[in-house]
């Protein structure tokens, strides 16, 4: 059995400013200096990006953007391209947010379109999926995922082709900023539905490689357990990411 390397990621939202921003990718890169066997990612706002990588240095901390848009250039005020994202440092990108399919009403097609765009430019993408709390209490959440799957990555089925870097982050609407979270045994159970998604869609081999991971009020007291499922990578994780200790204590899992 393929063995993936665990990725804790901690994604900032709309918080922290550029000074706070450094001191604590400083404290994260202290506190990992020595550490084997994780990968750590921070995604701070965009105005954040550049400094963040300055401050990053040569420490292994990979830098995302939280969001970009499909094309490379043009009239669309106020978005960000990938080609941007890669200037400013970034190898890694989150797509799909819950928030941004909520909140700024994005679909699986336009998800799609920046799936395709940030593969083509290099840049690592992180899928987000989720069902909400009406979809789960109607017992739809894999008919809800696997319809964000074909849509989402309706290009990669098209070519038929998945790279493992690829990265799929399942956070459950109703886990997310609320404090509840999936039991690790309700996690295990989706994220080996996405595994399975992946080995039909694509190949065992793809299915094998691919991280995914958990997101949705990812705490230092729930995190070994999570962590301790099979299919489970590592976890996409918000408010906790804020802070050295918390963020510290996900990344050893303790």
């Amino acid at each position: 059995m393929t063995k993936r390397r665990p990725l804790i990621a901690g994604n900032w939202k709309m918080n922290l400013n550029i000074d706070d921003s450094i001191n604590l990718v400083r404290e994260i890169a202290a506190g990992t200096d020595q550490l084997e066997g994780v990968d750590v990612l921070v995604a701070p706002p965009f105005t954040a990006l550049g400094a963040v990588r300055n401050a990053i240095g040569d420490s292994r901390i990979f830098l995302a953007g939280q969001n970009m848009h499909w094309e490379m250039s043009g009239a669309y005020t106020g978005e960000i391209s990938g080609m941007m994202l890669k200037e400013a440092g970034c190898t890694h990108v989150i797509i799909g947010h819950s928030e941004r399919r909520s909140l700024f009403k994005e679909t699986n097609q336009t998800i799609d379109l920046k799936v395709k765009a940030a593969t083509l430019l290099g840049l690592v993408p992180i899928l987000c999926i989720g069902e909400t709390l009406e979809q789960r209490e109607g017992g739809q959440t894999f008919e809800v995922l696997k319809e964000q799957l074909d849509l989402s990555l309706n290009n990669y089925r098209s070519d038929g082709i998945m790279r493992h870097s690829t990265i799929l982050a399942y956070e459950p609407v109703w886990a997310i900023g609320t404090g509840k979270t999936a039991t690790p045994l309700q996690a295990q159970e989706v994220h080996r539905f996405i595994r399975e998604w992946i080995e039909e869609s694509f190949d065992t081999k793809t299915a094998s490689r691919v991280r995914i991971l958990y997101g949705g009020s990812v705490k230092p007291d729930n995190v070994k357990d999570l962590m301790s499922e099979q299919d489970i990578d590592g976890a996409l994780v918000g408010g906790a990411s804020l802070k050295e200790d918390s963020f510290l204590k996900l990344i050893r899992f303790d």
